[in-house]
């Protein structure tokens, strides 16, 4: 397994880790913004109109009313990404990350406009009767280019397991188990049954679980951070201070946080940004195709809430609470995961000054002194005997590590080779930074909320991420239909559901590294399709009326 999430690491690096990614996702949706006159300002009042119901096309073709496209694009974005993806943005790359999540919302809402309209515009009715659209319609119908639609559609149909899936169950699992302490693969079990259930019965079922379960929970989410930041008030003006101060130096070394590049803010920011609202992706334009809509723009407009909605304010509330509770510099008690632990030769201390100038640059993947260590290292009843090596975990110094094998506490002699635990069976315990849903709920347990703010978080993030399952699996199963026809949907569902129990027990770091390298894989011809029917899209913003 270590093996193979540095090998999705190295993958990542040449794409959402790489200079070139950020830059054509951004541009892309700058490009827009300019091209086509604001239309996320200048649409953004009649899209809550169309959303109300102010303009009724019931009787129009589609499966969904808008409301229920919109809920349904909603549910497929929020979810893992604005409670543990946000946390995960801070952890890596500081509260600098917030800001470029911020960045790419904000174009993203023209990305969003313009790649729903042109789903919508070209979507079709199967032989089943059921509606399709998405960018594999208009790819092979705009561009006429089939064979790059089939590629999209057999990527989306991947992105759909390795994004849309996996980290939503993983993350409901870790939660459950912490909050409740339900084992991760019962979590798994119930609620991939639960899954099986909903999904058989297609979009309108989808719709109509998600128009209920969006709404109601997002008030429930709000009102628990309203509590936390209420009581953290003063940390409000210093955390929004964190974000926009370091935007351009990256984020400084504090508590136990060491730190992070300019490079690392900028990278998990955009990547947390497209994970939450997935502008771009090519995603929610399948669910915006089944609206029961007249004109195109109209659900185009309706679109650009998403972002807004999904990434502006609900991971903006999610940052503030991590940010003024100050847990994301606190380490907690936890388990260690062998994918995100390094033994380090060498004894570091995060108290000492000149320590942390080097594990900053260590974790930074900067030029540093520190090296992994190799050898053997005794234990006794637990306790690492000597002060030879450091163990590094969640990008933190480990402290009071307490080392067990067969859930007992270990006697005997440790061999490490560069840095990996080479000895089976062995797990570590202590206490480190958290990451992902775990450092959110943590957030919302501080101050009076205490043990019923995780409670909530876990609430929220079950109903928030299964939801998102829910949809993801639609995104799927419609590429799915595309390429193989209306039968080869039944097989694609029971997959899903049976990758949906897998990733319940499966290391964190994987799924997420595995969502890393899906997303940006399926966005890549989407965003470049865009671009190429940009006079076809200029030509509908002009018409409009």
């Amino acid at each position: 397994m270590v093996e193979f999430n540095n090998f999705l690491i190295m993958l990542d690096g040449y794409l959402s880790g790489s200079w070139w990614f950020p830059a054509l996702l951004i541009g892309t949706g700058i490009f827009f913004t300019l091209y086509l006159g604001f239309p996320q300002f200048r649409f953004f009042k009649k899209g809550w109109q169309i959303v109300s119901g102010k303009y009724d096309e019931s009787s129009s073709e589609g499966e969904t009313t808008p409301f229920q496209a919109l809920t349904t694009a909603m549910s497929g974005a929020v979810g893992t990404g604005n409670i543990g993806g946000v946390a995960l943005a801070i952890w890596t790359g500081g509260p600098a990350a917030i800001f470029w999540m911020w960045i790419t919302a904000i174009f993203g809402m023209t990305t969003k406009f313009v790649e729903v309209t042109l789903a919508h515009k070209y979507r079709t009715k199967l032989s089943d009767g059921s509606t399709s659209g998405g960018p594999m319609y208009y790819i092979e119908e705009g561009l006429n280019m089939k064979w790059v639609a089939i590629i999209f559609a057999a990527l989306m149909m991947i992105t759909a397991i390795g994004s849309g899936n996996m980290p939503q169950i993983n993350n409901i699992a870790n939660v459950m188990e912490s909050a409740f302490t339900i084992p991760k693969l019962v979590t798994g079990l119930v609620l991939g049954a639960l899954l099986w259930l909903i999904i058989i019965g297609g979009i309108k079922r989808i719709a109509a679980v998600a128009s209920k379960v969006i709404p109601i929970m997002g008030i429930i989410y709000f009102g628990g951070a309203l509590f936390v930041l209420i009581e953290n008030y003063q940390n409000i003006i210093p955390s929004f201070n964190a974000i926009f101060s370091q935007v351009f130096t990256g984020s400084a070394a504090v508590g136990g946080f060491l730190g992070a590049s300019f490079a690392m803010s900028l990278k998990y920011g955009v990547a947390r940004g497209l994970y939450s609202n997935e502008a771009g992706q090519g995603s929610s334009p399948i669910a915006h195709a089944s609206s029961k809509t007249k004109n195109s723009m109209d659900q185009g407009i309706v679109s650009i809430l998403e972002p807004f909605i999904d990434t502006i304010v609900v991971c903006s509330v999610t940052a503030l609470v991590i940010l003024a509770s100050g847990v994301w510099t606190q380490k907690f008690d936890n388990s260690f995961d062998k994918t995100s632990m390094t033994i380090l030769s060498g004894s570091y201390n995060d108290s000492n000054e000149a320590d942390v100038r080097e594990l900053s640059q260590y974790v930074q993947k900067l030029p540093s002194s520190i090296e992994p260590y190799s050898g053997s290292v005794s234990i006794d009843n637990g306790v690492i005997e000597n002060n030879i090596i450091t163990v590094l975990h969640k990008r933190s110094v480990g402290e009071d590590i307490k080392v067990y094998k067969s859930n007992e506490l270990y006697t005997g002699e440790l061999a490490i080779s560069d840095g990996v635990i080479m000895t089976s069976g062995i797990q570590l315990y202590g206490k480190s930074l958290i990451d992902s849903a775990e450092l959110t709920a943590k957030a919302f347990s501080q101050g009076i909320l205490g043990k019923y703010g995780e409670y909530l978080v876990a609430i929220a993030l079950l109903l928030f991420a299964f939801s998102t399952a829910i949809a993801w699996c639609y995104y799927g199963d419609r590429s799915t239909a595309y390429i193989f026809g209306e039968k080869g949907v039944f097989w694609y569902r029971n997959i899903y559901v049976l990758c949906f129990i897998l990733a319940a027990v499966i290391d964190t770091e994987v799924v997420w590294n595995i969502a890393y390298v899906v997303v940006a894989l399926v966005s890549i011809p989407n965003l470049i399709a865009l671009v190429v029917l940009r006079k076809e899209m200029k030509q509908l913003t002009d018409e409009y009326r």
